[in-house]
């Protein structure tokens, strides 16, 4: 039995602070355009796995993953 067919949907728990930051990440964006809380609530999304930290340049940037709901 795959683990698909055991859990029909799958979701993350957001918080609206982290919803608000995560909606505004369309785009590769670098962690020094943020202030410090807004950095602390970015570090929570990468735990979470919805966004990535990329280092390009030796400038660590942040874009959120793209995911797909398969059905």
């Amino acid at each position: 039995m795959k683990i698909n067919e055991l859990i029909s949907s799958f979701y993350i728990y957001i918080t609206n602070e982290e919803r608000e930051i995560y909606n505004q990440l369309d785009e590769r964006t670098s962690l020094t355009e943020f202030d410090e809380r807004q950095r602390f609530i970015i570090q929570n999304l990468i735990r979470k796995s919805l966004v990535s930290k990329v280092v390009a340049n030796g400038q660590e940037l942040v874009i959120k993953n793209d995911w797909k709901q398969t059905s």
